[in-house]
């Protein structure tokens, strides 16, 4: 009788063990996840904020936080493009993209770099952007427009919305 008291003992104290153990071993890996992510996350970047609401200050937001698109940071974004496709006719699709300006933003370049877009846009099919494939050689086909028109001096094509209907 009493080796079986034993046992129990030996396995209930064995149980608390193992979850203190387990609890001490949680608190530690936690604190050292958030010790290293200090370490590693840049700080909050307050001061470009701030810089880029001083620069244009009509370019914040209703809570005061800086849209992404701004003449501040080399990015305009552009109309939505609302157009038909070549085949079948029947079908729309509706793009918003932004252009990255490598320095100051032409907003003339960007314009032009609209028209050239829906130019695009009205001769495709949609059997052409149909799938993620389609839709990759998309993007690469009006990127690649995009440095021509602007002869380098847009870096980057933001596709904001992309809509067929």
């Amino acid at each position: 009788m009493e080796e079986i008291d034993k046992a129990q003992s030996s396995k209930s104290v064995s149980k608390v063990m193992t979850i203190a153990a387990l609890a001490v071993l949680t608190v530690v890996a936690g604190g050292g996840g958030w010790l290293v992510g200090q370490l590693l996350a840049p700080p909050p970047a307050t001061e470009k904020i701030e810089a880029a609401a001083e620069i244009a200050p009509n370019a914040t937001g209703a809570e005061g936080i800086p849209k992404i698109a701004t003449e501040a940071n080399g990015v305009v974004q552009l109309d939505p493009i609302t157009t038909n496709l070549a085949y079948p006719s029947e079908n729309w699709v509706r793009l918003e993209v932004a252009l990255q300006f490598n320095g100051i933003p032409d907003v003339v370049l960007a314009e032009q770099i609209h028209q050239d877009i829906a130019g695009y846009l009205k001769t495709v099919s949609l059997q052409q952007i149909q799938g993620p494939r389609g839709f990759q050689y998309l993007r690469d086909d009006i990127q690649e427009r995009v440095d021509l028109r602007s002869d380098g001096r847009v870096t980057k094509v933001m596709f904001r919305t992309f809509v067929i209907q």
